[in-house]
């Protein structure tokens, strides 16, 4: 007589076996392909910019130029992983930013009111309207069930019009210096300057930006340790894991990138505001996709909306609250475009919708929906911006800059189309 024995569950060191740099590779396709692209098409250009696409001046400015891009994305970001699409957004901010103009410059408000005029006021006035944009048409969307291409495209009409409409069809500035710091300052030099190269006869001193330098050693730092931990947590889970050569070439290569941005931009003036303000959105998001059942909610309705909601997930107020975080950000990245002009103009925001769901769809968001991540959308955007910077750089025709840009998504797209039939 025999007798059979069940198997044994694999413990989870024997589960976590690695995967092969081959198969890491192809399991991580879109996250490297990504950063390989955006490093050989910078490097690209600085080739054939004759060196000007790295200088310090250019870095800052390619950051200045996408910063508001970069901010409407993570909110594009979850509402096309949601399965919605949102195109009001390029006017929604050139509203905000129209609005904002009145309240500090160009509406005369009595004693009394004259508080809605201060830069943080109305800021915030902003930021609220924005939002409140942003939930009337997510309302309109998740409870009355009008598809969000319809009430985007009719928000991207009215808002336009709006701005035309409080603008008067002028532009109004220039605005309070306290708000122009948003786009245009720089962070303080709490440290101390850094003098790398004393002044001399014939040699340019070589001073650098020592808080500058500071903060990003220690993003630096904080990532690679927080790599660590993830992966380690990962592995005591069970879960399949790169091969730790491939996975250190990964954090070496990245934390290469961050330290030779960080010496750029502090050889300049140091670390912009904006992006200060950029780099807490991009944590916060990373954080709420990965980290909070809120994030988790949204892929599971952009991945299968009626199984969403037979496992319990409220669809309609999860779809409310992404775009109203939309309409903030869209609000907030109204405020950043026009204290760069320092102005509000009636053509401010027009075609910026196109740019942030380019990016975000370059950076491998799917357009069936519930797929794509923070680091990509934000990946996305530096690669638009970068070719938007070196073609301009080069001189090459609006037109044509137009239709190269148009080639890149629809690689994008027909790239993350064809991964999806291969497996």
């Amino acid at each position: 007589m025999t007798t059979e024995t069940a198997p044994q569950a694999a413990t989870p060191a024997e589960a976590a076996a690695p995967l092969s740099i081959w198969g890491a590779l192809q399991a991580n396709l879109r996250e490297y392909g990504l950063l390989l692209v955006l490093i050989l098409i910078m490097l690209f250009f600085q080739w054939t910019t004759g060196g000007v696409l790295f200088k310090p001046l250019n870095l800052t400015n390619i950051v200045l130029q996408n910063s508001y891009i970069i901010v409407m994305a993570l909110g594009m970001l979850l509402v096309i992983v949601a399965g919605h699409i949102d195109l009001s957004v390029g006017s929604v901010s050139g509203f905000i930013g129209a609005l904002a103009a009145m309240l500090m410059v160009g509406w005369k408000f009595p004693p009394e009111l004259a508080f809605l005029a201060n830069p943080i006021v109305a800021g915030l006035i902003c930021l609220v309207i924005g939002a409140a944009i942003g939930a009337a048409q997510g309302y309109l969307i998740a409870y009355y069930r009008i598809p969000s291409f319809i009430v985007t495209l009719a928000g991207m009409l009215i808002f336009k019009g709006l701005s035309l409409s409080i603008l008067a069809g002028q532009s109004v500035g220039p605005f309070p210096a306290e708000f122009q710091l948003l786009s245009a300052g720089f962070i303080p030099d709490f440290i101390g300057a850094i003098t790398l190269i004393p002044a001399s006869q014939g040699v340019q001193p070589l001073v650098l930006h020592g808080a500058t330098l500071a903060i990003g050693i220690v993003a630096v730092v904080g990532m690679i340790l927080l790599s660590i931990r993830t992966r380690a947590r990962r592995t005591a889970r069970g879960y399949e894991s790169e091969p730790f050569a491939l996975f250190a070439a990964k954090n070496i290569v990245i934390a290469a990138l961050v330290l030779f941005f960080t010496y750029m931009l502090a050889s300049y003036k140091g670390l912009p505001n904006v992006l200060v303000v950029m780099g807490i959105l991009i944590a916060g998001f990373v954080f709420l996709t990965k980290r909070l059942t809120f994030g988790r909610r949204i892929y599971a309705i952009g991945g299968n909306p009626k199984a969403a909601a037979l496992s319990g997930i409220k669809t309609e107020r999860l779809t409310f609250y992404i775009f109203a975080i939309m309409g903030a950000l869209a609000a907030l990245a109204g405020m950043i475009y026009a204290a760069r002009l320092n102005s509000a103009t009636p053509k401010a925001g027009q075609g910026l919708e196109l740019d942030v769901i380019a990016a975000v769809f370059i950076g491998g968001a799917s357009a069936l929906g519930g797929v794509g991540q923070v680091a990509g959308a934000v990946i996305g955007a530096f690669i638009m911006g970068v070719l938007n910077n070196g073609m301009s750089i080069m001189g090459i025709n609006i037109d044509l800059q137009q239709m190269i840009k148009g080639v890149v998504l629809l690689a994008a797209v027909f790239f993350d189309l064809y991964n999806k039939n291969k497996a």
